[in-house]
Parts: structure tokens; sequence; C-alpha cells
């Protein structure tokens, strides 16, 4: 009994913080989970909007475009896709580019369907991280699934070629091998996935898994929803395209301003030193590197970049360098760039995990402080204070225990519509179960404590 209390009292006081920092969610606690995956994917209140927002949101569609164009999506779905982001700039940013079927992506699309379901969209984009390491934990990440209980190597790599090294290393040779870890343990679900998955070989593991996961779509989810989904290679398409004109505001501000870059950069370390400090860390300046399979943070230093481990120059932080090494992919946008043309610049929602809700609002924060110390931009800056709801969480919303992988065993392939619906008749507070993406967060719990002792003010959130 005392460590249920404790277990709900830990809960409560994340969606007491989760109000304290976003006072529109307090009502749909008590409420259909339903509600609150509507009012997510609820279109952004119209208004005008400055030139540098319009064009960021062509560019965005046009990378769109692109990517369901060479996932192989039929050209209806692709223009069907684009219209409906434009009616509705909502975009799915929190899972990693895990296969569908392991829970953390599997309900989390569950999730956003049931809020575009809600306002009868037939098209979903989601966007994933791929800046991550084949293994996050002991057995857990990219480069695993848990099929019967039992951990699954995907790639069949050694441990060597595990740790450390990243979704997107390349080039190299890389199969959806499949390896248990118990020897003789394949089983009837190990065997169903090989028979489904690409046998191809691949340049790099993010090509593998989203090749897999292109077939693994309709398996799961059906033929309801045409289903694009882009990761970090399809950002660095879209920078370089930002960067590839002269008139652009990421190459006119970012890179040949000689105040802004230094102003974010500034802004970031003032905040890691106040109480907000761990949420939005200076991981790297703007990009990260790729080398022999590694990723590498860069320091920005006199106009270049330098590997900050050998204190070698990369590039220069200007436009030909940065674009020749963005499409050799040995330079991948780093978050805060992720999310400055995908959300913060186009006017997109984002929708994200349990530290994204944090983090994404200090990001634009520090962009528009950045702007406002260098005098820039004040169209911009007011877009950016009207934005109707311009991130909320949306990752990890519901906790569940059930495989994913059963409904393909079964046979019940794609029937997503009772699933949809009985979460979002759920009570909010069911379907979320323990937050245990929270709970079990040493930084969630200071938060959590800053709050209620008032030590932390949320006044860089409005």
């Amino acid at each position: 009994m005392d460590e249920l209390a404790t277990d709900t009292g830990a809960k409560q006081a994340v969606l007491d913080s989760l109000a304290t920092l976003y006072p529109w969610t307090r009502s749909y606690h008590r409420r259909r989970l339903r509600d609150y995956a509507s009012r997510l994917f609820e279109a952004p209140a119209q208004k005008s909007e400055p030139e540098i927002r319009s064009r960021a949101f062509a560019r965005l569609l046009d990378t769109i475009r692109n990517a369901g164009t060479r996932n192989g999506l039929p050209i209806n779905a692709v223009s069907q896709i684009c219209k409906d982001l434009e009616q509705r700039r909502v975009l799915q940013t929190g899972p990693h580019l895990f296969l569908l079927m392991e829970p953390e992506a599997y309900y989390t699309h569950i999730f956003s369907l049931l809020g575009l379901s809600a306002h009868g969209c037939s098209t979903y984009v989601s966007y994933a991280v791929s800046t991550v390491s084949l293994v996050e934990k002991p057995r857990k990440g990219p480069g695993w699934i848990t099929l019967g209980g039992k951990p699954v190597n995907v790639f069949g790599l050694s441990r060597s070629r595990m740790i450390g090294y990243g979704l997107l290393t390349g080039p190299g040779s890389y199969r959806l091998e499949l390896v248990p870890t118990e020897r003789n343990a394949e089983g009837e679900a190990l065997a169903l996935l090989h028979s489904l998955l690409p046998k191809t070989q691949f340049e790099r593991p993010a090509h593998a898994i989203k090749a897999a996961n292109r077939i693994l779509w309709p398996k799961l989810f059906g033929e309801s929803f045409a289903f694009l989904q882009i990761d970090d290679e399809d950002v660095a398409d879209l920078v370089a395209d930002h960067l590839s004109d002269e008139g652009s505001w990421l190459r006119t501000r970012l890179l040949e301003s000689p105040k802004l870059a230094l102003n974010i950069l500034d802004e970031i370390d003032r905040l890691a030193a106040g109480p907000w400090g761990g949420w939005l860390a200076r991981g790297t300046d703007f990009f990260w590197y790729y080398e022999n399979g590694k990723r590498l943070p860069l320091r920005m230093v006199g106009g270049e970049l330098i590997n900050l481990a050998t204190r070698m120059k990369v590039a220069r932080f200007a436009a030909p360098d940065i674009v020749e090494r963005l499409a050799n992919r040995s330079l991948i946008p780093n978050l805060l760039l992720m999310f400055l043309v995908l959300s913060i610049l186009p006017g997109v929602r984002a929708l994200g995990g349990s530290h994204q809700p944090v983090y994404y609002p200090l990001m634009r924060y520090v962009i528009c402080r950045a702007l406002e110390t260098a005098d820039m931009d004040a169209d911009f800056r007011r877009a950016l204070a009207s934005d109707d709801v311009p991130g909320a969480w949306g990752h990890r919303v519901i906790e569940c225990d059930e495989d994913p992988f059963e409904s393909i065993r079964k046979g019940s392939i794609g029937e997503t519509r009772e699933v949809i619906d009985r979460f979002g008749d759920m009570p909010f507070a069911d379907a979320c179960g323990g937050l245990s993406s929270f709970v079990s967060d040493p930084s969630w719990t200071e938060l959590c404590s800053q709050l209620r002792e008032r030590a932390i003010a949320p006044s860089v959130f409005s």
C-alpha cells in the first residue's frame, strides 16, 4: 500500500508539474484520452505570418514531398500528405528510429492516429530521431528488439560494433539479421518477422530500419493512413536547401550574421548556468560530426567548426563547406537546428516525449532572446510569441504491456480501429499508466521539487 501510494504521489507530482508548465493541459487530466489527442492535432489558429515563416514552411513541404517520392508513396498520397500538413501544422517528433513494433514507437503512433482520426485525417508524418546510438541501455535501443520476452540483436553486430556507434553509422554493410541472444531460441515470432523484413544489404543501419518500417506499417496499422517517416537525413537535406539559397533566413542570419549564432550559444550557456541547467545542454554547436562511424561534438571557434576532441578544423561555418558536408553526411544538424527548420521557423507544432516539453520551450526562448539581443526580425519574434500551443507532450503518453507484434502473429493485421477506440475512450490518467518515463527520471524528480517549492519559475515558457 505504501509503495502504491508513493507511485500515485509521484505520478500526481508529474501531472501537477506539467500543468504548471502548460496550464491548458490541467482540465484534460480528468477527461478521455481522445480529447487530449484531439487538441494536440487540432490545427493551430490561423493568423498572418511573416515571410520568414511562409518561406520556411514552403521549404519544409518540398522536403516532405521529396521524402514521400523517395519512399515510393503514390503521387496522390504525397500530395494529400502535403495538403494535410499545410492545413494542420502538427508533427510527431518524439520516437527514436525504432522498428515499428517496438512498444515505445507503436503506442506513440497509436496516440497520433487517435488525434488525427478525430479530425478526419488520412495521412501522418512522423519525424524519427536517428542521431542516436544503436545501444542506449544494455540490450535496449534501435539495435535491439524484444520478441517473446527475449532480446534480439537486430543487425547481428558484435558488442564492439554497437557500443558507441550510431544509426547513421556508415558507409558499411548492414542486414536485418535478427540474432537471438539465446541459441536455438528463434521461435515462431522471429521466423515470421524474418519473413517480412527486407533481405537486402544497407549502407547504414538507419536505412535498414526505414525500409523495414515501410513494410511493417500496413501490417501493424493497416491502410487507413498514408504514413511518411522522416529522419535526420531528411533534416540534413532541408538545412542544405535553406543554405543553398543566398537569401534564406538560415544563411543570412545564422551563418552570415556576425551576432546571431554566437548569441544563441551564449544564451544556451546562460541557461545551463542557471536553474534550468541540464535541460538544454550545449552538446555540440549546431552540427554533429560523423567520422569512422562515431558521432562527435563540434565547437564554433573563430568562424570554424572544430572537432572538440582533437581541436582539428572540420569545416568553415559557411554555406559552401556545410552544404558539402551535409550532402556526404559527415555533418548532421543537431537537435536545436532540427527544431529550428522543422518547427520554430515554419510554425509547426512539435509533439515529444518526457524531456521535450521542457527543452523545446527553452530552445524557442533561446532563439527569441538571441534575435532580440541582435535587434533582428521583430515580426518573426511576435509570431513566435503568439503561436498556438507550439509544443506539447505527445510521445509515450500511452503505457501498455501488450506486445504489438501479437497482432501480426494472430493474423489480425491492420485492425487498429479497435485499438485506437479502446485507448481513446480511456480516462487520461488510466491510459498514461504510471508515467514511468517521468517518475523514474532524476531530472523530473528535481524539477517537480523545484516547481513545488517555487525555486524555479516557468516564465521562459510564455
